[in-house]
């Protein structure tokens, strides 16, 4: 199938697909036919450039870049995936005229993708959102800031009046820097509601809460660098040779040292192509065949005795639940016949360490929450945490998806993840230098119990999540627990078409009182809805016009300088918080003790007040001149252990990764790999998290006879506190000033960082030493079980492993699960569908389809049918089809007949939109701003279904009929 290329003959009006130019009449899309009408006569010799590995030195109208002219080296991150590669950026008078991958950088090590080989065109990019926009009376219509800011913050306090702050919705953005999602959440808080929520609900949410709730912190555990020491990798819903293409390198790397790679997936993705052993299973059965690997690994005595015995608890439940996973039963549910699944196991446990990665086709479930869980438990059972070479690397899919969850763009907690209680609420008010009566004021006051609420007040319970704002707006008022439904929508960097249920979010789109898009790129936002009026773009700059701090997925904070001056019209997203904190008369509270240029927040006045507050996951420690000292010397860091060697950052691990205790004075020198007791905890070396409490049903749920090198206190101990520091005789080891603070306090409240200090003075974790817990007793599923998703194919499997009953509340909102999975749908839907990424585009590919060098190489969007179910539906490679999910959405792509796929199952990649069950939107953008490619979201086809601890939305495993077209 020729999805790179087309020949003039290949384009014809009857197939109105990615190939049309941007006037929408159909062209003839050769090479040179793409760039002659995408504006880029004269960027042949650029693309060759931008695509070869290796330097990129011409912009489309500049001469090459030689050595001596007047240029000047910008040193920035790549604004893709989560790596966080580094680039070097060459400005000759304020223009970006070329960019050089960082050889020297302790990531990217010189590698760049496709996608970090074209950044540039992001920066100068054509096709963006140039100026503030209005609708009127259905076309878009150029206004000022001034108007569209006052246009817009008088609505929403009419809404507000009307119905109380929580019918506006703030969405949030992984692409914020930290020091803007800080600031998000911040005047969100002053706005006086947690409705409020980013990207990571729906890539992530699952492992943050799967995670945390295994050891204590939800995040990737080691590095992308570290897997050079692993002897195994084990790679489960996930495809890094496309969706996080230098990371691959070092799973590459760590094969040519002898480590096997082992890869379970539905598909024979490109990274399966280099799998040691390749496992297909059916979508949605992760827990089938990881328990199916742990019966064969407990069957045969591989598990580590010694590690179970000090460090985990509840580990004989879950066997309880791994006995039933028979081999038998494990390819009844998941197809993995017991050879396989021996095989796989084996491979695992005659390696170790052993490093698991997991992405999105591990959360994306109704039951993520248990898949994440099951994974941490096999690593557990094999004792491959907390060591180099183990842990759990989970990579995450956007630049600052880490960064952005970290400082709490989420509707359930605060910065840090503090959650939502009284005491973390007084925390942060603390923190702001504000008083705390008067914050809660801002909030609505009523607890709805009759509509299902917990009777806590809206302050303090978590909002809608992003990923069912659709309900928030469409469902009837008297289930919502909270006065009214959502009447104004805030798309703050976000892609519409990333989530389910197309035609719903059409209609939730048109009810909508107000509708405001904040982004560099119009999304699809601004096009898939028959809106007249109230809808507003308003163009933000990409972060190369902007600077400061990003998290790559192994925790390491990373410095971006500023690139460029704004471009045409836009505005950073500080400045733009800012302006709308000024119309709300928030402005003084959002910026008390941040220094204010004209309307831009300091930056580095940000990092030093989130510094004051971060103690949970010691974002404490990095002050703004640490991390540019960091940013100065990459060169320095040793790239397996990311451990400075010499240099001003000597002994410090690259991106001082959290966390790094104390206060920046402290010079804690980050934590490379979480939970390593090899190492003194003052030098980057922990246990698990004591976050449960000390036992559990009379056992002892604190480490036993495990504790870091150097430790005082050589056993499972609790978390520390004043009283805990005046019991063991430290109390006074505080200043006078520390005492002040301290007084009172556990570890996380102590504004001081004295009783952290004095903790790992000591040797000792501040969080404590406990085991990590097996059984999350707060869950729906305390052990991880099988449910089946709520459209299967296997409905013969349904009545021993069901799903949930509805529940009501949950997110403020009605959750169906029963009642859904109560109809059997595959007889007229009978093929799985399934999606993913491509390594051409990222998100929801407004902003990579609009870069013509990526654009070019990916111009269809399209579904991946195996030869047995395209010859049974009557259809030909390379044809146009129409693919409908049981809930009414319809898309039309093209056929990709290959066997990547396994019969029964359809994969589309979710980078697509700007077409709407076969109508081309282009029409619909502002002029100029329509990217090259435009093509079916596969999520108008996706169907319902919720993470029962999260609301992650299901992706993974939905159904679908194709068709001809």
């Amino acid at each position: 199938m020729k999805l790179i290329k087309k020949s003039h003959t290949e384009q014809t009006a009857e197939a109105p697909s990615a190939g049309r130019g941007a006037d929408g009449k159909g062209v003839s899309l050769n090479r040179r036919a793409f760039l002659r009408n995408a504006g880029l006569t004269v960027g042949g010799v650029t693309l060759a450039s931008q695509m070869v590995p290796g330097l990129v030195r011409k912009s489309e109208a500049a001469t090459t870049v030689a050595v001596g002219d007047d240029v000047e080296t910008k040193r920035t991150i790549c604004g893709h995936c989560s790596v966080g590669c580094g680039i070097y950026a060459k400005v000759r008078d304020g223009v970006w005229v070329g960019q050089e991958p960082a050889f020297d950088h302790p990531f990217n090590l010189g590698a760049h993708c496709a996608k970090g080989a074209a950044v540039r065109d992001h920066g100068h990019g054509e096709r963006r959102l140039k100026y503030p926009m209005k609708m009127v009376d259905g076309k878009w219509k150029r206004i000022s800031w001034d108007q569209a800011i006052d246009e817009i913050g008088d609505k929403m306090m009419e809404i507000r009046e009307a119905s109380g702050p929580d019918s506006v919705y703030w969405l949030g953005s992984a692409k914020f820097n930290n020091e803007q999602a800080y600031l998000f959440r911040k005047m969100a808080a002053l706005w006086g509601s947690n409705n409020v929520d980013h990207q990571a609900r729906i890539c992530h949410s699952t492992t943050v809460a799967g995670v945390a709730n295994t050891w204590g912190y939800g995040a990737m555990t080691n590095s992308y660098n570290d897997m050079l020491n692993s002897k195994a990798i084990l790679i489960i819903g996930g495809n890094p040779a496309e969706a996080h293409p230098v990371s691959m390198m070092f799973t590459l790397r760590a094969k040519e040292q002898g480590a096997k790679l082992l890869v379970i997936d539905p598909r024979f993705t490109r990274t399966a192509a280099h799998a040691d052993q390749f496992v297909r299973l059916r979508p949605g059965s992760d827990i089938a065949v990881v328990y199916g690997m742990m019966w064969h690994i407990f069957e045969n005595g591989w598990e580590d005795k010694e590690f179970l015995e000090q460090r985990v608890w509840g580990m004989d439940q879950v066997l309880e639940e791994v006995a039933r996973w028979t081999p038998d039963e494990v390819e009844r549910v998941s197809g993995v016949d017991r050879e396989t699944c021996y095989n796989a196991a084996k491979l695992m446990a005659d390696n170790r360490p052993g490093t698991f990665v997991w992405c999105m086709g591990g959360t994306q479930h109704t039951v993520g929450n248990n898949f994440t869980r099951a994974y941490c438990h096999f690593q557990l059972a094999l004792g491959n945490m907390g060591k180099a070479g183990g842990g759990t690397n989970i990579f995450r899919g956007h630049d600052n998806v880490q960064g952005a969850t970290d400082f709490g763009v989420l509707s359930d907690n605060l910065p840090g993840y503090y959650g939502l209680s009284e005491g973390a609420w007084r925390h942060w008010a603390a923190v702001w230098d504000l008083d705390y009566d008067e914050m809660a004021a801002r909030f609505g006051q009523e607890t709805y119990e009759e509509r299902g609420g917990s009777g806590s007040k809206p302050m303090n319970t978590s909002g809608i999540p992003v990923s069912r704002w659709i309900d928030g707006v469409l469902e009837d008022r008297e289930q919502i627990v909270q006065p009214d439904n959502l009447r104004a929508m805030v798309f703050w960097g976000h892609a519409p078409n990333s989530q389910v249920r197309g035609p719903e979010m059409k209609k939730a789109f048109e009810k909508l009182d107000l509708l405001v898009v904040v982004d560099p790129f119009p999304t699809v936002s601004a096009v898939m809805h028959d809106r007249k009026d109230n809808t507003y773009l308003l163009p933000a700059t990409t972060q190369f016009e902007t600077y400061g701090s990003v998290t790559a997925s192994n925790r390491s904070i990373q410095w971006r300088d500023k690139v460029i001056e704004p471009l045409f019209d836009s505005r950073p997203d500080h400045v733009i918080i800012y302006k709308f904190a000024k119309k709300f008369g928030i402005a003084d509270d959002l910026t008390k003790n941040i220094q204010v240029n004209g309307e831009e927040p300091l930056i580095e006045d940000i990092v030093r007040e989130y510094n004051k507050g971060m103690w949970t996951i010691g974002y404490s420690g990095q002050s703004p001149e640490r991390l540019k000292d960091h940013q100065k010397n990459w060169h320095t860091f040793n790239t397996t252990t990311l451990l400075a060697e010499g240099g001003p950052a000597h002994d410090e691990f690259y991106g001082l990764p959290w966390p790094c205790w104390g206060t920046p004075e402290f010079k804690h020198p980050g934590t490379a790999n979480l939970y390593d007791t090899s190492l003194p905890v003052a030098k980057g070396g922990l246990n698990f998290r004591e976050n449960f409490g000390t036992e559990r049903d009379g056992d002892n749920l604190l480490a036993e006879g495990s504790y870091p090198v150097g430790a005082e206190i050589q056993d499972g101990h609790p978390r520390f506190s004043a009283d805990l520091l005046k019991q063991l005789g430290w109390w006074d080891d505080l200043t006078d000033e520390e005492k002040v603070l301290a007084e009172g306090k556990p570890w996380h409240l102590d504004r001081s960082g004295g009783i952290i200090r004095v903790a790992i003075e000591h040797g000792c974790a501040p969080f404590g030493n406990a085991k990590a817990r097996c059984v999350a007793w707060n869950f729906p599923d305390p052990v991880p079980i099988h449910r089946e998703p709520l459209y299967t194919t296997r409905y013969d499997l349904v009545e021993k492993y069901p799903t949930y009953e509805d529940r009501r509340g949950f997110f403020r909102l009605p959750t169906r699960y029963a009642s859904v999975q109560a109809k059997d749908y595959s007889n007229d839907y009978p093929l799985i569908h399934t999606s993913g990424r491509l390594v051409e585009y990222e998100g929801g590919g407004d902003e990579t389809r609009s870069n013509p060098w990526l654009a070019e190489l990916q111009q269809e969007m399209f579904a991946e049918i195996h030869p047995v179910d395209a010859n049974n539906a009557g259809i030909r490679d390379g044809q146009d089809i129409w693919l409908e999910g049981p809930e009414g959405g319809r898309i039309r792509i093209k056929a990709m007949v290959t066997r990547r796929v396994e019969p029964g199952v359809v994969f589309t990649p979710f980078h697509f939109g700007g077409h709407f069950q076969g109508k081309d939107l282009r029409a619909n953008y502002p002029e100029g701003s329509d990217p090259f490619v435009l093509g079916e979201a596969c999520n108008t086809a996706f169907t319902y279904g919720y993470d029962s601890v999260t609301a992650m939305q299901e992706t993974k495993c939905s159904l679908c009929r194709i068709q001809p077209a």
